[in-house]
This record gives C-alpha cells, structure tokens and sequence, in this order.
C-alpha cells in the first residue's frame, strides 16, 4: 500500500492534446504545462533526432540535406510510429525535468474517425515512450468537456473541433457521443491551398511556414470589414531568384474558399443526422467552435448564416483538447464513461 502511495506520488500523470500542428502536456494538479509544434528534425543517415518542438519547427524548410524536418503526425494519426515516440518521450521529459524514473498514467485525445489499427499505434508509442497506462478519448469528448459544456445532462451539445489534420464535429448527450465525423480536412490543408494558390497565380513558391503565417495574418472565411494585405517573400518559379509580392485577403479567401467549405458541409450533414430531440436542443444551445481553426476571421459568422444557429467560439480555442482532457484525468469517474 505504501508503495502504492508512493508511486502515486512520484508517477506524474499527463493529458495529451497529441495534434498534428501542435502537442500540448497537461499535468495534473498543474494544467497545461507545454505547447510545443509536432515537428521532430533527424539526421538524414544515422535517423538520429537532433530536435523536437519549437527548435525543430524553425528548421522546416531550412534544413542542409544531412538533416529532415518533419511532422510524424498526418491527419491526426501517427504517420511515423518511431519518430512519434520519441517526441512523445522528449515531451515527457521535458514535462518531468528529466526525471527518468517517472512512469506517468497517460491520457491521449485521438480523432473519432481512428482505426482500430492507429489506436494501437498512438497506445504502444506512449506505452514504448515510458507509459504505465495509456487511456484514449475522443477529440470533440475531449474539447466539450474543455470548453465546459454540460455533457453529462440528457440535452444536445453540438461541437465543432478544427484542429491541424482533422475537423472533429460531434453531438454529445449523456457522457456519449451520439453523432460523430471526423473530416481529414483542416488547417493544414488550409495552409497547402494558399501555398498552391501563390503558386498558380504569381508563379511564387513559398514554405510551409510562410504559408501558416500567411493564414494566421490574413486567412478568413468571410468578408472582412477593413481589408488587409501582407508582404509575401518566396522563389520566383519563371526567373528562379527571390521575389515579392503583396497579397490581400480576399484573395487568401479564395484559395482557402474549398476547404472552408467541406468543414461547413460536415457541419450541415451533422446537424442533418442529429436525432430530432436533440436538434431542438441545439437551436437553443447553438454550436461551440474550439480548435485553432476556430480562430480563423469570420468562420463563426459564416456558419451563423448557412445553419441558422448561434455559434459560440470557445475562450481558448486551442486548449480546449488539453483542458478537457486534463479534467478527465483528474476525475477518474468520468474517464470510465467517455474512455474508448
């Protein structure tokens, strides 16, 4: 028994927001303790990582041959296992001072559209990163509870989860999940239409940083009040020397025009299969936006006019996963009802 409380005492357990842009630790007792880019730089021979997290993420792009920037998640899913777990392990320590004895209980928020397969893969990853128990819930579980909607009541909460690799739309009532679709189309695909667009239409080719800043800077979904430009530097693809160009907003909104689209046709369909009691639910409660996409300019009052409904953008958008998930591991009755 006192070995018990004592590895309860040394064993800090964490909540992870294991996203495709971003990874955020919540520890217990302490809430979210690091947000760092899901990017791992390696060694291109030896496949040594020589980075993880912010310093990783300024080398995308920037890299001699000898060395890869890459992100190991893709669409919400581990795209490369090894990679994966060893930013999950640089993380934990990082999170626990180096502490190498530290086996933490773990709890990781996955996409509801996962796999049985990409279940085992982000639970033996944590598990081989030094885990002692690995929990999953699902992200729009994970990011109601964050934004603090009543879901253990027997009433509709519609939330729509816009992360970096996937759109999480769900309705929750009673601690489960009645409706779910998890569209493989988010930020990053934002990110790549404006690329593409600059591409097509200035014949310029910028980074994938570049591209995220340009989002970040002028990407909305609807018209804005006062027009905005920006100062774009990339390669000119005709003459191949650097070039710049100034870009405005409406036309950032074009290039990202499709996939703004596709998440409000889910949004649509979601709202199309919720059972009718508790879509009479959501006319009153509206629809919550969490996630970084629900920082895009203009997202809510676009969805206010194609659905009729009030949308609420949550406080912090991009903490909801971590702090829904970090209530989770603080209250282990809860976890029970919403594990998978």
């Amino acid at each position: 028994m006192l070995f018990n409380s004592l590895f309860g005492f040394f064993s800090n357990d964490l909540a992870i927001d294991l996203g495709t842009a971003n990874t955020l630790i919540f520890v217990r007792g302490k809430g979210i303790v690091l947000r760092e880019p899901s990017v791992v730089a390696v060694h291109a021979e030896s496949n040594k990582v020589l980075a993880v997290g912010h310093s990783a993420k300024q080398m995308l792009g920037r890299t001699p041959g000898s060395i890869v920037a890459l992100r190991p998640m893709r669409d919400g899913v581990i795209a490369n296992f090894e990679y994966t777990e060893a930013m999950i392990r640089y993380f934990i320590q990082k999170v626990h001072n180096r502490k190498t004895l530290v086996m933490p209980r773990i709890i990781i928020a996955v996409p509801s559209g996962i796999t049985q397969v990409e279940k085992r893969a982000v639970r033996d990853s944590a598990l081989s990163a030094g885990a002692r128990e690995v929990y999953l819930i699902e992200e729009p579980m994970a990011a109601a509870i964050g934004v603090g909607l009543p879901i253990e009541n027997p009433s509709g909460n519609m939330i729509l989860d816009i992360g970096g690799g996937t759109t999480e739309v769900a309705v929750i009532s009673l601690s489960g999940v009645v409706y779910s679709k998890s569209l493989r189309v988010a930020g990053d695909e934002m990110d790549e239409a404006i690329l593409n667009y600059i591409k097509k239409n200035y014949k310029l080719l910028i980074g994938e940083r570049m591209s995220e800043e340009i989002k970040i800077g002028l990407g909305s979904a609807y018209k804005l009040d006062e027009p905005k430009t920006m100062e774009v530097k990339g390669r000119d693809l005709v003459a191949g020397v650097p070039k710049t160009i100034i870009l405005s907003d409406a036309e950032v909104r074009e290039a990202i025009s499709e996939v703004v689209a596709v998440i409000v046709d889910g949004v649509k369909t979601a709202l199309e299969r919720t059972p009718p009691e508790l879509a009479a639910d959501i006319v009153d409660k509206g629809i919550v936006l969490a996630g970084g996409g629900g920082l895009l300019k203009g997202l809510d009052v676009l969805l206010r006019e194609e659905t009729g409904l009030p949308i609420i953008v949550a406080e912090d958008p991009l903490s909801a996963v971590a702090i829904g998930t970090g209530r989770v591991l603080e209250e282990m009755d809860l976890l029970r009802q919403v594990e998978i």
